[in-house]
């Protein structure tokens, strides 16, 4: 690292977070500040809708997938794609139908104010838990700089000073501020990707490629392995995608409020089905990075080249390998998508607290001003609550993408099925469905505990958690249900539900 690398990543954090500052406009209001007051253009939802869900996991994590593996990976992008066609014809136009703000204001239209709040609780302990995994993965390459420029400290430290930042930047811009300086991010960090196989194959000529090709890493498809536990086989890879796309897009505050950002309905059924494509592109782009890579260090295991995580090769080459000024460049995009990643993540943090925990408890109907201070207080208070998780899955030696994928599915089939069994069966009552819920939530956990910190084993591979959850709350609130007659919703919680729910 230079100092003009280093001059490089100050400069351009400061000019992405004016851009999006410059971008968000005034925010005063509820709409505004979680909804960019429904005036974003498709395209620009559908590129921050891919930010969100890969960024720095994604640069750091995925290129280590095919450094260690193969292309495997790219089978669950295919399903990916189904699950968005699904959620965008099936689920998404029930939310723009009633003006809601938060996924979670359709289960409180349909069950009622203790199911949604129930959802909304959910959301909000899952993505803590998997958030404070994504401020880790921004504090991987953070560490890394540093110690190559013989700045020795520790990951607590990094991710302290890195929350810091991301309250600040969330308070003053609302998630038009999130989504635009999302946009820039992601064409820098893929086009750095592009850059990193660029100058490898400059550095070892086209021989890299011929060398995956031989070692047989470029295989896509894998049919072999139990299809339960296997988690790189083709079957959990595809259709467990394809389901874990339904929960993360469908019934994820984190991507469903970007959704309900867009202008009209058409508009965000572009956005969702459009990113799908562009996630699998994205994929694709990484795992050539990782190939690269591999041929790069010659073969090495990330073990052998004095690394502490499998996740810091590519944060590694970056200092190492990149020119002067394009490596602080490529570094300062990594560090800015993390944090807007996570900047992304205390606005739904912070909607979902609002509108389906504080407007649901509260005595008295909350005001505009009220859910706009209270939003504002509950960033501040999600940002430092990211801490804790960040620092205790340091030590975990796992995939770090693995790691919050698999935190994320523990509860998605549940919110999924939950959402799913609202629409399809007509006599549930809100007990049913939040009994059933808690038996999904509880079930994956239990599978997710086991593998993680008792035997060490997969039982369950994680791409099947939100499946499973969905199948628990079939299962379980069907049969609940079958001691009503009748489906009864009391027309007063509907229009309380959809009074309280629009901003």
């Amino acid at each position: 690292m230079q100092i003009i690398d280093l001059l490089v990543i100050i400069a351009y954090l400061v000019a992405t977070a004016w851009l999006g500052l410059a971008l968000s406009g005034k925010q005063s209001n509820l709409k505004g500040y979680f909804l960019g007051g429904r005036d974003l253009p498709w395209w620009a939802v559908c590129m921050s809708v891919v930010a969100t869900e890969t960024s720095a996991l994604t640069v750091i994590g995925i290129p280590v997938m095919s450094y260690l593996g193969d292309l495997n990976y790219l089978q669950l992008g295919f399903g990916y794609i189904l699950g968005r066609v699904i959620v965008a014809f099936f689920m998404l136009p029930r939310y723009y139908d009633g003006e809601m703000v938060t996924a979670y204001a359709y289960l409180g239209k349909r069950f009622g104010t203790s199911t949604q709040t129930t959802a909304g609780v959910t959301f909000l302990f899952t993505r803590l838990l998997a958030d404070g995994i994504r401020v880790l993965a921004c504090a991987i390459p953070v560490k890394v700089i540093l110690d190559g420029l013989g700045i020795h400290t520790n990951y607590f430290v990094i991710i302290v000073v890195l929350s810091v930042v991301t309250i600040a930047y969330t308070f003053i811009g609302g998630i038009k501020a999130v989504v635009w300086v999302d946009v820039a991010q992601m064409f820098l960090y893929v086009i750095g990707g592009l850059l990193t196989i660029v100058v490898i194959s400059a550095a070892v000529g086209g021989s890299w490629l011929t060398d995956a090709i031989d070692a047989g890493k470029l295989n896509v498809f894998v049919f072999e392995g139990n299809p339960l536990s296997a988690d790189t086989s083709f079957i959990p890879s595809f259709l467990g995608g394809a389901v874990f796309a339904m929960a993360s897009h469908g019934s994820d505050q984190l991507i469903v409020q970007r959704l309900l950002s867009c202008r009209s309905k058409l508009e965000a059924q572009k956005a969702l089905i459009w990113s799908g494509v562009v996630v699998v592109v994205q994929f694709a782009v990484f795992l050539a990075v990782g190939l690269a890579l591999w041929a790069y260090y010659n073969h090495a295991l990330p073990a052998d080249l004095g690394l502490t995580r499998d996740d810091e090769i590519f944060p590694r080459f970056i200092i190492e390998g990149l020119p002067t000024g394009v490596s602080g460049l490529l570094l300062a995009g990594i560090l800015a998508a993390a944090m807007s990643t996570l900047s992304s993540s205390l606005s739904a943090l912070s909607s979902s607290t609002v509108n389906d925990v504080y407007a649901k408890l509260k005595r008295t109907p909350m005001t505009d001003e009220q859910g706009f201070t209270v939003g504002r207080w509950a960033t501040i208070g999600w940002g430092v609550a990211f801490i804790l998780p960040a620092t205790v899955f340091q030590s975990d030696e796992g995939n770090i993408v693995i790691l919050a994928l698999g935190i994320a599915g523990i509860t998605y089939g549940g919110l999924l099925g939950a959402f799913v069994f609202g629409i399809v069966n007509k006599r549930a009552r809100a007990v049913d469905a939040n009994i059933a819920f808690a038996l999904a939530v509880a079930v994956n956990a239990f599978f997710f505990v086991m593998e993680k910190y008792v035997t060490g084993e997969v039982w369950v591979a994680w791409q099947w958690y939100p499946l499973l959850g969905v199948l628990v709350t079939f299962v379980v609130g069907g049969l609940l249900g079958l001691r009503h007659k009748t489906r009864v919703v009391e027309e007063s919680t509907i229009a309380e539900a959809e009074g309280s729910n629009r901003p």
